[in-house]
């Protein structure tokens, strides 16, 4: 069987497809009886009417589809499928004479609904509930055609010849779907399969490069700052042994400690350059920002307008990775979270100072929620600013957007 969320969605189609049909021929039967008595007609189209509306209210009910598990779809298609047949028979006798009120007539009336539950028993089950659903309707047909109408042998004779034709039809077409259908599931569990592979193919392949980073990281403190603190401890312990017996040798060693510490101080800059954000050493941070935007806003299909100075002052390299990084995860909460139609993204300098603000035109939250904070990661955005010497401050209210501004 289907998910329940893809079952709920077939059957709100199905019903509207259902009361559409019914609307369609109501509107035809308005035109072929316009002279006939109106009451037959009326209750024709009010008994089915009052079932299409059950149909279409049950789809939309989940709760009761969560109680009665698997019996609700044998419930709808019992609905779609046997009532049309007992009400369209029970008004065989009393339609009006005139155009699809004869045995022909009536079957082609309840052809295209009990054709709708054809479908979704193909579509929800297996070969086998085809040839129930074909084999049960047929039966149904000739039982009330037998014991609930009084009609002539020779109509008889004709819905069970028309009975026939239909069941023949229902178990090709069915038989039909029923194999489609079953491709698409032996398909569907191949992708779901393949797709489980690929995640934890791409998991562990993060969780290697992550752990070869480390190392290599690793290796680069060793191999720069512990040398460098361990020379420097060494070289300061032996001045301070010569400090009172030999000034001038401490003196020495001093100065060599200065310059061991200025050249482990650039290697450790060396090495830990290369975690910044690459987007800012290829383009700078204006680039950086109007690319990494672009590229947020064209995924997630959201409107953009994005404004920043032609002239960047000079900022040091934590004042560009805080801007970059509190935009970029702005921009990710907006595209996953905020479910907005537009954002803007404004970057002001003034001399040494930056402003960055960006809004939204989503559904907001409650920025005093501990849920909310935790959930679009503010407290982080908010240590960032804080350790880069920003102050950032967020406005939002729920169904009125959100505005982020960052003082820097």
């Amino acid at each position: 069987m289907q998910g329940s969320g893809d079952t709920a969605r077939v059957l709100r189609t199905a019903a509207w497809m259902w009361t559409g049909y019914l609307v369609a021929l109501m509107l035809v039967d308005a035109v072929n009886y316009a002279r006939a008595p109106k009451f037959p007609i009326i209750a024709y189209y009010v008994g089915n009417g009052l079932i299409a509306l059950a149909f279409l209210v049950l789809s939309y009910w989940s709760e009761l589809q969560e109680s009665l598990g698997m019996f609700f779809m044998p419930l709808m298609l019992l609905m779609i499928a046997g009532a049309p047949i007992l009400l369209h028979h029970l008004f065989v006798p009393r339609f009006p004479p005139g155009p699809m009120s004869n045995a022909e007539g009536m079957a082609l009336r309840q052809l295209p609904v009990l054709f709708i539950g054809l479908v979704l028993t193909a579509w929800q089950y297996r070969l086998w509930a085809v040839v129930v659903f074909s084999f049960a309707t047929a039966a149904l047909e000739m039982f009330t055609i037998v014991f609930l109408t009084r009609m002539p042998l020779n109509t008889i004779t004709i819905f069970f010849i028309i009975t026939i034709i239909r069941t023949i039809s229902f178990l090709v077409v069915g038989i039909f779907i029923s194999q489609i259908m079953t491709r698409l599931r032996v398909q569907g569990l191949s992708l779901k399969q393949a797709n489980a592979k690929l995640t934890h193919y791409a998991s562990a392949l993060e969780n290697l490069t992550v752990s070869r980073e480390r190392n290599r990281m690793a290796r680069e403190l060793h191999d720069t700052l512990a040398h460098t603190l361990t020379g420097l401890s060494v070289t300061l312990e032996t001045a301070k042994a010569y400090w009172e017996v030999d000034p001038g040798k401490a003196g020495e060693l001093l100065d060599k400690s200065l310059a061991t510490t200025r050249t482990g101080l650039e290697e450790t800059r060396r090495a830990l350059k290369s975690l910044r954000a690459s987007p800012l050493e290829d383009l700078g941070l204006k680039l950086a920002l109007e690319k990494m935007a672009d590229s947020i806003t064209s995924r997630a299909n959201l409107k953009l307008a994005i404004s920043t100075p032609n002239l960047m002052p000079a900022l040091t390299p934590d004042v560009e990775q805080c801007v970059y990084r509190i935009a970029q995860e702005a921009l990710e909460n907006v595209a996953h979270h905020a479910n907005a139609r537009s954002v803007s993204l404004s970057l002001q300098a003034n001399g040494s100072n930056l402003v960055l603000e960006i809004q939204d035109d989503g559904r907001g939250f409650d920025p005093g929620d501990k849920l909310s904070s935790g959930h679009f990661g503010l407290v982080g955005m908010k240590e960032r600013a804080e350790l880069s010497g920003g102050v950032l401050t967020i406005d939002s209210q729920m169904g009125k957007g959100t505005r982020l501004r960052l003082e820097i």
